[in-house]
């Protein structure tokens, strides 16, 4: 395949977590990848293993600032943005910036280039929920003034923008509501419940659980998300479309698994829970199963063991950098 044959895609947030595993999958599938990134909470680490294909390219760039992509794209893939309270508590105004400016200027750019734009939005657009498990049609529970809003809000009007380009200009779009995910390349330091745990057993330390531990998430391993985010850009719907694992369990639950997992002898202790922590989180994933006919397959179980060994590959000063002033139990 030449070329100009091939599909060409375009996907922001390329160095982060879930960025870097599309990249991967894209690349896979034969698709011409051109990553875009400004590396504020990436890592080009995740990605240096494709520096020397021929159908990938990496652009440093901050997609809130205007951007510019030669010759065609097929497909867009807006993943740029801060996923954690650690990242988006630190700079808020980058955060808004990149789920507004940076999703105007992509929309610009899928609309100029006639190409399919698929926004990655979040559960955390139904804030703390008063329904369980959350629907699509939930317009959710947000406090667009606190310490989390910048987020929240964000991404809430990432959705209203795309559905305007959507709607006045007809142009192709698709919005992914992405549930708790985990897995190999979460950054260790960035907060999140699950790599906390890992680095603290690993270390042998306690593990440390914020509020009562009563609060519940629902963690989808992050192949099965990518095969869901794969089939929804490919499929023709462009209503917003969760994608996550229904199995919900609490924070304690998931603590005590890791401890047995690693086989440590370590407790878990508490703090004070932060401000308008969602206290519940379970997608229903009804659409997904019937419109694009996807559900996860990959176990807790399996996928923590592959998560506990991509950590326990990683150099001992990496599994030192952490951060405990607050991780996200999202």
């Amino acid at each position: 395949m030449n070329y100009q044959s091939k599909k060409r895609i375009l996907i922001t947030g390329a160095a982060g977590f879930l960025g870097s595993h599309l990249c991967d999958r894209f690349i896979a599938e034969g698709y011409h990848v051109i990553g875009m990134d400004n590396l504020i909470t990436g890592d080009l680490q995740n990605i240096e293993h494709l520096f020397s294909l021929p159908n990938f390219e990496f652009y440093h760039h901050d997609v809130s600032k205007f951007v510019h992509v030669p010759e065609k794209l097929d497909y867009i893939l807006h993943f740029a943005s801060p996923a954690s309270p650690i990242d988006y508590l630190r700079i808020p105004i980058q955060t808004l910036k990149v789920g507004s400016l940076g999703t105007h200027n992509l929309l610009g750019l899928a609309k100029s280039k006639s190409a399919r734009i698929l926004v990655a939005s979040t559960s955390e657009v139904y804030g703390d929920p008063l329904v369980s498990p959350q629907t699509e049609e939930y317009w959710g529970n947000v406090n667009p003034v606190g310490p989390r809003g910048v987020y929240d809000e964000a991404k809430r009007f990432q959705e209203a923008m795309t559905m305007a380009y959507h709607n006045f200009h007809g142009l192709d779009t698709r919005i992914v509501r992405i549930f708790n995910t985990y897995g190999p390349r979460m950054r260790l330091n960035d907060g999140r419940a699950l790599p906390t745990f890992i680095a603290q057993a690993l270390r042998g330390e306690d593990l440390t659980v914020f509020g009562d531990g009563q609060q519940t998430r629902s963690f989808c391993y992050v192949s099965d998300q990518v095969e869901g985010i794969f089939r929804l850009l490919l499929s023709g719907y462009s209503q917003p479309m969760n994608i996550g694992n229904p199995d919900e369990m609490t924070i304690n639950d998931m603590a005590q698994e890791i401890i047995a997992l690693t086989g440590n002898r370590s407790k878990i202790i508490y703090r004070e829970l932060p401000v308008d922590d969602p206290k519940q989180r379970r997608p229903d994933i009804s659409k997904a199963k019937q419109v694009i006919e996807w559900q996860p397959q990959v176990s807790r179980q399996e996928g923590l063991m592959k998560t506990l060994a991509y950590y326990k590959s990683l150099p001992n000063e990496k599994l030192r950098q952490q951060d405990y002033t607050y991780y996200n139990t999202k």
